[in-house]
């Protein structure tokens, strides 16, 4: 709203001011910013951004698999507590999901036909010696997290461009004000300035007022 009053400032008055064009100059450029260049920045970033989650996505589906696990046994709180650094890199979703998921003892094969055995959150509650689940690997069967879905990388861009587009119109904003400021000051100045050359004769007879 402030900005499209700059850019009224533009109106023929005998009263307008070489400042008062000038912010309307300013206002008109920063609405441009806003409407052209806020939309393009962020669509150019949302499309870098989506390139890059995108080939992070379909290297990771290369590189991650998932394979059935076998329930060994629950694993002893003291294992639980020292396995949990060495374990850190397992199925992040289900530990996101339910962080206080009780650990077991696993078994799986990998993708490259070595077997491994580790501490991981139990798929079921109670989980059972024999039960099985699944489990996502890379191919030397170290446990890492599930790969990134194409459209939560999709979503992410879209979020980062949006993102962007908004810190760019901030700023434009943020300038704008900061001119407008500081023509305002320049203004008061020049007011103070005439008025204290005509202030002393202000109202006197024969002083031309």
């Amino acid at each position: 709203m402030r900005t499209a009053m700059g850019v009224w400032r533009w109106r023929r008055n005998p009263l307008r001011r070489p400042t008062d064009l000038f912010e309307a100059w300013v206002a008109f450029a920063a609405l441009v910013c806003v409407l052209v260049v806020a939309p393009a920045v962020g669509w150019v970033a949302g499309l870098q951004v989506d390139g890059t989650l995108q080939q992070a996505a379909h290297e990771q589906a290369q590189e991650r698999h998932l394979v059935p696990a076998v329930v060994l046994r629950p694993a002893p709180e003291s294992a639980a507590a020292v396995g949990a650094s060495a374990s850190a890199s397992a199925d992040t979703s289900a530990q996101r999901t339910a962080p206080h998921r009780t650990r077991i003892v696993a078994s799986w094969t990998a993708p490259d036909g070595s077997s491994h055995e580790g501490t991981v959150p139990a798929a079921e509650e109670p989980p059972r010696p024999g039960e099985r689940f699944r489990v996502w690997t890379d191919v030397r069967g170290r446990l890492v997290g599930q790969p990134l879905d194409p459209s939560a990388a999709m979503f992410h861009a879209g979020m980062a461009g949006m993102a962007a587009a908004i810190c760019v119109a901030t700023l434009v904003e943020t300038v704008r004000r900061l001119v407008v400021r500081r023509l305002t000051h320049r203004r008061y100045i020049r007011l103070d300035r005439a008025w204290a050359a005509a202030g002393p004769d202000w109202g006197r007879a024969g002083a031309g007022s």
